[in-house]
């Protein structure tokens, strides 16, 4: 009797699961549209100030075209308009599997115990964006640099930047809404920590 019961309520959670997650696709895609732009520009804007402490370069100019964010740097000791680097970063590159994930995320949200939990898988979200453009940038610069002449970071700096680009794109960001699912399903258990109670002060 008792698994005769719990095949309904299976099936009504499924169901109640599946109309959440076709709604929120279809929600979350039409706002998406709206703000992946400058979404974009400032994960770019970033991701880019957080590379030129790692590629010895400046920043001279941040413009958004529709899809295409481009950055132009400048060799840091150098500092002259006619050594510029520009960067194309497409923000459909990184940001396609948006809507997805935020619909995965809403049709998790009747098993959570702790909606904190929320705030922890966008975290992630930006984390993977942002290394997406970090990488590129870093791959691109890395070579367009050594090719000039300005650096020599030898095979094993490009090896490295080729590598970490290569992963990101296509492991990371391709893998996205599975990440962020696989996150909430295995946390969805977990409680927000209980504030310990005040202890009475002795006489």
């Amino acid at each position: 009797m008792d698994k005769e019961n719990k095949k309904p309520l299976f099936r009504s959670v499924i169901l109640k699961a599946s109309l959440i997650f076709v709604v929120s696709y279809l929600v979350s895609l039409f706002v998406w549209l709206g703000i992946k732009g400058y979404y974009g520009l400032v994960i770019t804007t970033i991701a880019s100030y957080a590379i030129t402490l790692f590629q010895g370069v400046d920043i001279v100019s941040i413009v958004r075209n529709g899809d295409l964010v481009s950055v132009g740097f400048i060799p840091e000791k150098y500092g002259v308009q006619i050594l510029k680097t520009t960067i194309d970063v497409p923000i459909s590159n990184y940001t396609f599997n948006a809507p997805l994930t935020f619909a995965i995320m809403a049709a998790f949200y009747p098993f959570l115990k702790s909606k904190r939990i929320y705030i922890e898988a966008l975290l992630i979200l930006v984390v993977v964006h942002f290394l997406f453009v970090f990488s590129l940038e870093g791959e691109k610069l890395s070579g367009a640099l050594e090719t000039q002449g300005y650096t020599k970071g030898g095979a094993a700096t490009q090896i490295f930047w080729e590598f970490l680009w290569g992963f990101i794109n296509n492991m990371v960001v391709r893998f996205e809404p599975f990440l962020i699912g696989a996150y909430l399903y295995f946390f969805r258990n977990r409680t927000p920590s209980a504030k310990p109670a005040k202890q009475k002060k002795k006489k």
